[in-house]
Formats: C-alpha cells, sequence, structure tokens
C-alpha cells in the first residue's frame, strides 16, 4: 500500500467497499511502458479503469486509448485526446456506432470478420483497419483465445479485402492473453503475423502495423516480470520474424497500467460455520463477485489480502460476498489463508485492484450501491 493511499484511508475514513487509486503510480506506469517500448505507441486499454482522473493523468502523458464502445471513445475525447489517438479495438460493433465513432474523428478500427469488415466499409470509408488474428493465450491466467480474433488465413484474404473495399490494410493485432506472465509468449504471435505480412507483400499488399495488444500483468501473489523484460522479448521478436524492416507497433496495456495502483478496503461481515466438525471457516466480506471482484470466477485472478492481524497464526477460510447468490464466492476451491484471530468488523485490503473492479461491479444488486472509488 502506498503512502498516498494509507494517508487517505487513516484521514478520510470512507465506508466500504471502496476502492483507492493512487494515480502517482499509474504515471510511472505509463514511463515503463513507453521506456521499455519507446517504439511502440502506447493505446490504454480504457476498459480495465475508466475513471476520468486516470484518462485525464495518461492524456496528458501522451498516451493514446484503446477503446470497446461509442461510451468509452467520447471519456477518452473528454479527457483532451484527439480522435487520431483513438483506436475503436472491439472487433463487435453495431454498424451505427461504427458511423458514430467515424463522425467523431476517428479512424483506426479492428475487426475479424467479413461481415465486421463490410460494416466498415460502408460506415466508416477509407478508415485504417486491423485484423485480429487468433493466438492460443497459453500461460494467461485470464485467456482471451476463443471470443476474439481469426486464423491467419483467413486474415490474409480479409486484409485483401479490405483494401478491394476502400478501406486502407494497416496490420494485424492479436492478444496474448490477459495477465500474461511469459514474454515470450509475444513471439510465436510475432512469428505468425510476420508470415501474414510477408504473404500478403507477395500479392502486392504491404501492410504497415502490427498491434501487440495487452495481456502485461500486474502482481498478484505470484512475482511477474518487469516492463523492461517485456519490452526485450518483444523487440527481440520483431527483430527475429520482421528483420530489419520492424513495422509500426501498438501495445495496449490495462491492467499493467492500473492495476497495482488500486487497493480495495473492505468489512468482514460474517465468519461462521456450516457445522460443528465443519474444519473450514466462511469468512463473508461486504464485496464480492458481484460488488468488482468478477475476476475470481474459477479462482483466475487470486489477490492479495491484508489485515492488521497479519503476524497471527493462519488457517484456510472460504471466502464469499455478501450478496443472496450461491454464484458469490471468491475462494473455495483453492481456500484463502486468514487469520486465525479474524473478527467480525475487521477491516481487510485487497491489493492490485485498480483494473477490471470498478468496471465489473453491478448495478445494485441485491440493493448494494456499486463500488465507490477514489483517486488522490
Amino acid at each position: 500500500m502506498t503512502q498516498k493511499i494509507a494517508a487517505f484511508l487513516a484521514e478520510r475514513r470512507p465506508q466500504t467497499p471502496c476502492l483507492v487509486v493512487d494515480l502517482d503510480l499509474v504515471a510511472e506506469n505509463f514511463r515503463r511502458f513507453r521506456d521499455a517500448l519507446p517504439d511502440a505507441r502506447v493505446f490504454y486499454a480504457v476498459k480495465a479503469n475508466p475513471a476520468p482522473q486516470i484518462l485525464s493523468l495518461l492524456a496528458e502523458q501522451g498516451s493514446c486509448f484503446d477503446t470497446a464502445s461509442v461510451a468509452e471513445i467520447e471519456m477518452a475525447l473528454a479527457a483532451g485526446a484527439g480522435p487520431e489517438r483513438i483506436s475503436y479495438g472491439n472487433t463487435i460493433k453495431k454498424e451505427s456506432d461504427i458511423a458514430r465513432a467515424f463522425a467523431l474523428g476517428v479512424r483506426l478500427f479492428a475487426f475479424d470478420s467479413q461481415a465486421e469488415l463490410e460494416k466498415l466499409a460502408r460506415s466508416a470509408p477509407g478508415a485504417q483497419v486491423f485484423c485480429r488474428v487468433l493466438t492460443s493465450g497459453e500461460g494467461a491466467e485470464w485467456p482471451l483465445s476463443r471470443k476474439f480474433g481469426c486464423v491467419p488465413e483467413m486474415a490474409e484474404a480479409l486484409m485483401l479485402q479490405a483494401a478491394e473495399l476502400g478501406l486502407d490494410p494497416y496490420g494485424l493485432s492479436f492478444h496474448v492473453g490477459s495477465q500474461q506472465r511469459d514474454p515470450a509468449q509475444w513471439d510465436a504471435a510475432l512469428a505468425t503475423t510476420a508470415g501474414v505480412f510477408r504473404r500478403l507483400a507477395a500479392q502486392g499488399l504491404q501492410l504497415r502495423m502490427v498491434n501487440l495488444g495487452g495481456g502485461f500483468p500486474t502482481r498478484y501473489l505470484k512475482e511477474v516480470p518487469s516492463a523492461q523484460d517485456y519490452g526485450n522479448a518483444i523487440l527481440r521478436a520483431l527483430r527475429d520474424h520482421f528483420g530489419n524492416r520492424l513495422p509500426d507497433t501498438i501495445i495496449e496495456p490495462g491492467r499493467g497500467m492500473v492495476g497495482n495502483a488500486g487497493m480495495i478496503q473492505t468489512e468482514v461481515v460474517l465468519i461462521s460455520r456450516k457445522s460443528q466438525e465443519d474444519p473450514r471457516r466462511w469468512v463473508y466480506l461486504d464485496i464480492g463477485r458481484f460488488g468488482g471482484l468478477a475476476e475470481t470466477e474459477g479462482e483466475a485472478i487470486r489477490y492479495p489480502i491484508h489485515s492488521a492481524r497479519d503476524d497471527a497464526a493462519v488457517e484456510e477460510a472460504i471466502v464469499a460476498g455478501p450478496t443472496c447468490d450461491s454464484a458469490d464466492v471468491l475462494y473455495e476451491r483453492n481456500a484463502y489463508p486468514l487469520p486465525v484471530s479474524l473478527e467480525i468488523g475487521d477491516k481487510l485490503l485487497i491489493a492490485a485492484t485498480g483494473a477490471y473492479t470498478t468496471t465489473y461491479a453491478s448495478v445494485a444488486f441485491n440493493g448494494f450501491e456499486p463500488l465507490a472509488a477514489y483517486y488522490v
């Protein structure tokens, strides 16, 4: 926990649950990504945390923005980014939303299917387009391999068709999976995209850009490589597969930009057992999967949890949220070690929660308010 977050919690004593984000850490993370890949344009993935304070800070730093909707485009514009610094990176868009983005000045669009390409040709004539290629997502704690992208052969055909339809076939994109802790995973994806570049060049079409996607992690319970480690691995892979003619590059950090900057404070609502002989306690918090911790689904993301009793003896506990929904359980299969002396009313701190929490929080499910957030 940073000094700014600690001071805010001590002085303001906000109601729980709440998220507190240290904006200085966000700025530091941006500088690290920029320094790690100085020739790449940084497009912050707005969906990770679209708070106006974060977007304005990053706009001032010179960041570009990867958006998933017209609403996010309007947020980036309101934060001070010009439309030339915005990518409409969602491959699933209503045609009316494409037209609205184009009217707002956005000229960079993603797609991964013929139907989406045809919508772009009709409603964003002449726009730069990039096709998302399927990747395995191997090694990622939150894989993204099934819903988005197409096979390389289809990407080739679609990029040729993009030129025929009057669009600017700018390049290719991929995503190696969110919370990707293996920098080597970019190598295979870049080998695939370089092959598509070469085959299209042989047919007279010169692509110019590779969108390296996101996937850059934040530290939860396991150590992760540094931004510079990722930059070094990616640059080696680019040189190995593209030689001296490196394409323009884009990166889309989201979790890695804001995850470690946030801390959720929560309160223990109940501690109970299901029988006198039950070896494990149930510890219920005033936040759960519907309050912003949706990425605990399948226990994929395992957040660091701290308390004032961290020096005490611990035993495993099942951790759950407060709602009347049996799916609102955070950790059961792999129970969480919590202090034996933990009591109802104790405050817990859930670290590395700056990304994918406020935007995942439900709107008053069971009457609980959306997750309150403060930016310091």
